[in-house]
């Protein structure tokens, strides 16, 4: 065990962050600007904040706008140009609004100007456009680096591929050796209200574009610097943490559901960056990884502790070199995770930036939590005067993390580069990890049994052809995406004792990102009895949650197997050539090609099993919809009893649900209790979605009038707490809501028993679950936690009292429905991510909105 740590009674990490992101700490100012340190309580994850009586704000147009905006290939651009790519960029509005002014920071219409001036400058400085947010707001790459020709250019690309696909070539490369420019990566500002770490890199850049000393051009000799600007403009320009879909950015990069993350992946694919920074606020003093356990089991964590220590430790002393002082400015000293704390800050999940830089080959990376909070509470509580003080402070710290790691990189560029060789050479080989300890990564202290985390690789992983087409080519479309090798077997074979048929896919895992396919892939594992606490979610399997079936194959040869790589999923889409249609509602794109055709007045009708029955005459459309969402129309002798019409559904909802809901293009206008006792027109929806920020005993008496006689005609779907409250308040269901422990998630194997969960996986996602007991007349049961323990992957433990863990979950109800609700237990939308859970909403909404004319089930 490390002593080195200090062991607090509550994990003080975790506090301090819970209060900067949720904005409960209500700051006055202080003559040193210090901020109070009251006791908040047991909060523990960021987005656990207050009650919540506003509507998801997020407009149609974001949810479009992620859904379709395209991401540059950076990579096509290195094979033909060199260095600089300059461009003269267009000027935003100027925006009055932009909540930067009030810090007297750049607002963001001021970015394009200033990227021009900077590439004025000279012939360092290189701005690229590698997409826009889901607001529409472009995002800027900017590159700097010592000139380079187009040959020079394309070199370096070939000494990039040879790093990833040749490793063990490139790890004796005296090309790579003495030419290769170590690629760096500062990303900034992906919570938009934590702005500094762009003004910071501006600084910056314009230090290194006019710098003419040996050591800045021996640097840039050597070395691609990255500046991702502003990941997350619209946020930067709200002053909100989420981009303009009300996603938090440094909690997607699993499941890619925004624009911006599709284009950080897109920067880590092509530039694969081996040193990153990503600059956030606020914790003070100044927070800089590596972290605390548990640490992620599937990247080759010996390396990437050995030099993500390392260079924390020189901008730990680069900030506190700059000497402020708790008394004169209110700034702490800065503070390394691994080092001083024991639990609450971990780096074991990859949806956050740094730990999903780590599978694409960075051997360096760093959360940066800059010190003085300036955003919500401080932002509209603090004199102007008193937050320029401290956002100026943060610029000065942020920069000098930057500086700091500028020389790291130039000291040591050859370690760097050898250990990014290494982590692919390891994938590529099928080479075991190593597993951290005092002689494996020697110079970094206190490292103890509790902080070894790995895993066993199987040989491969086969998605087999012909089960969930659908579900299979998005999650295969989705690994390439993310830079993993698939392959399709041009014939059947047989691996690991299994006969696979024609056209299943193979993922070798003899690659060199063999840990970010296992990461997708993975069931996962079990953490509970690791740590007491997490920071955020801790499993997030696509193979048991995207609705495709995943088998791990432990053994065996792939030698023979008749492979041939792809580059996209075949599709899955068709249309039967005559009579009836079936269209299965078992997949998010299903339930949007339904909705299509009834947006175009198509008359489908439902069967008995939950599919829809699209008539002959409408083949047409049904082409088109097959072609456009990928999914199968089969013959069906069936013509449905109950004909269905579009779903109008009033949600409140998390943003991550408001978003699932119209990726599965239902017409959906969110709600509040503000919304609601305003006065709501009721007859403009057919169902309520309720998960969040509807409480039923804050309404008026007219509102809850007003809601209790739509709740009689018509249907709710309810999902968590907040739903199970307003169903059995309204007395729609006669059961009894259980509250699990608010700090449980994970994968869950589940029981599936009614109409609602027709055909859906046997695996669920919980974050703080809720079951159901005290089941009443006429509830039935569609699915339950299965017995044993239900988490398959996670952290879930039992409360002090030993209530509101797995066991006592453990074969309970975990959806319920009754003629005018369904309530579910379980987070089958949480964060746009479990993609197999959907159908499941669908059906409940599709149902309850349907109720006041009852649907008739057909057999057969």
């Amino acid at each position: 065990m490390r002593t080195t740590r200090t062991t607090f009674a509550r994990p003080l990490l975790i506090t301090a962050l819970a209060l900067s992101a949720t904005g409960a700490l209500l700051l006055t100012p202080h003559p040193a600007g210090a901020d109070p340190d009251p006791d908040p309580g047991p909060v523990t994850r960021e987005q656990r904040s207050g009650p919540d009586t506003g509507a998801a704000k997020a407009p149609v147009s974001a949810a479009r706008q992620a859904l379709t905006a395209p991401v540059t290939d950076l990579s096509a651009a290195d094979a033909v140009r060199g260095y600089p790519r300059q461009q003269v960029l267009a000027p935003d509005p100027e925006n009055p609004a932009d909540k930067s002014l009030k810090l007297g920071l750049t607002p963001y219409h001021a970015i394009a100007p200033k990227l021009n001036a900077l590439q004025a400058l000279g012939n360092r400085v290189s701005v690229e456009v590698t997409g826009r947010s889901a607001g529409g707001h472009r995002l800027y790459l900017v590159t700097v680096t010592a000139p380079e020709t187009a040959r020079q250019t394309r070199a370096q690309e070939r000494m990039r591929e040879l790093i990833e696909n040749a490793p063990a070539a490139a790890a004796v490369s005296k090309d790579i050796k003495a030419g290769y420019k170590t690629p760096v990566f500062f990303n900034n500002n992906i919570h938009g209200n934590e702005w500094e770490g762009t003004d910071a890199s501006l600084k910056l850049i314009e230090q290194l574009a006019t710098a003419d000393d040996a050591r800045t051009k021996d640097l840039l000799a050597r070395t691609r610097l990255y500046f991702n600007i502003t990941a997350n403009p619209d946020g930067r320009i709200a002053g909100t943490r989420a981009n303009a879909g009300g996603f938090d950015l440094n909690r997607d990069f699993v499941t890619a559901s925004q624009p911006e993350a599709r284009a950080m992946r897109q920067i880590e694919i092509d530039k694969q960056p081996a040193v990153m920074l990503d600059v956030h606020g606020y914790v003070n003093g100044t927070l800089i990884e590596p972290t605390t356990p548990p640490h992620g089991e599937n990247y080759e964590y010996d390396l990437f502790l050995k030099n993500t220590y390392a260079n924390a430790l020189r901008m730990e002393t680069a900030v506190n070199g700059l000497g402020y002082t708790p008394a004169k400015d209110g700034v702490q000293p800065a503070q390394i995770p691994f080092r001083d704390q024991e639990e609450g800050w971990d780096d074991w999940p990859p949806i956050f930036t740094p730990q999903y830089a780590a599978f694409h080959g960075t051997v360096a990376a760093h959360t940066v939590e800059i010190p003085l909070q300036v955003n919500n509470a401080a932002y509209t509580g603090l004199p102007e005067s008193e937050l320029r003080r401290r956002s100026a402070i943060n610029v000065d710290v942020a920069g000098a993390a930057l500086r700091a790691t500028l020389d790291f990189v130039r000291a040591e560029r050859s370690t760097l580069i050898a250990d990014q060789i290494e982590v692919f050479r390891r994938g590529a080989a099928g080479a075991a990890q190593v597993p951290v300890s005092a002689k494996t990564v020697p110079g970094v202290p206190g490292i103890g049994p509790e902080d070894v985390y790995t895993t066993t690789f199987p040989r491969a992983y086969v998605l087999p052809a012909g089960t969930a087409p659908t579900s299979t080519a998005r999650l295969v479309d989705h690994l390439l995406a993310n830079d993993v090798r698939v392959a399709r077997a041009s014939h059947a074979f047989r691996l690991g004792g299994r006969t696979y048929p024609k056209g299943s896919y193979v993922v070798d895992m003899r690659q060199p990102k063999r840990g970010l396919a296992n990461v997708l892939l993975a069931d996962g594992r079990d953490i509970s009895e690791k740590v007491s606490v997490m920071y955020d979610i801790s499993g997030w399997s696509l193979g048991r949650l995207w609705g495709a079936e995943v088998v791990a194959v432990r053994g065996g040869s792939l030698v023979g197997v008749p492979l041939r790589p792809v580059t996209e999923a075949a599709s899955a889409g068709s249309v039967a050539p005559r009579g009836n249609l079936r269209l299965r509602l078992d997949d998010p794109n299903a339930v949007a090609a339904l909705n299509s055709l009834l947006r175009q007045g198509v008359q489908v009708r439902r069967a008995s099993d939950g599919s829809a029955v699209v008539p002959a005459s409408a083949r047409r459309q049904a082409t088109e919809a097959a072609r456009r969402y990928d999914v199968s129309f089969v013959s069906t002798a069936l013509s449905g009893t109950t004909p269905l019409h579009r779903v109008r559904v009033a949600a409140a909802v998390t943003p991550g649900e408001l978003f699932a809901l119209r990726e599965m293009d239902f017409d959906v206008t969110p709600v509040s209790t503000a919304v609601l006792n305003a006065g709501f027109d009721w007859s403009s929806v057919d169902v309520l979605f309720v998960s969040t920020g509807l409480n039923r005993a804050a309404l008026t008496e007219p509102a809850r009038a007003a809601l209790d006689g739509f709740l009689a005609g018509h249907g709710l779907v309810g999902r968590g707490a907040a739903g199970a409250a307003l169903g059995t308040g309204a007395g729609l269901l006669d059961v009894t809501a259980v509250e699990g422990n608010g700090d449980a998630n994970g994968v869950v194997r589940v029981v599936n028993s009614g109409p609602v969960t027709v055909g859906a996986p046997d695996h669920g996602f919980v974050y703080a679950p809720v079951w159901f007991t005290g089941l009443g007349p006429g509830v039935r049961v569609e699915q339950s936690y299965a017995a044993g323990n239900p988490l398959v992957s996670g952290h879930w433990r039992a409360l002090a009292d030993g209530s509101g863990g797995p066991a006592a979950a453990a074969g309970q109800a975990a959806v319920v429905s009754g003629p005018h609700a369904v309530l579910f237990g379980t987070e089958p939308l949480f964060r746009d991510h479990p993609k197999g859970q959907f159908p499941q909403v669908a059906q409940a909404l599709i149902t309850m909105a349907h109720t006041s004319s009852g649907l008739v089930e057909e057999s057969g």
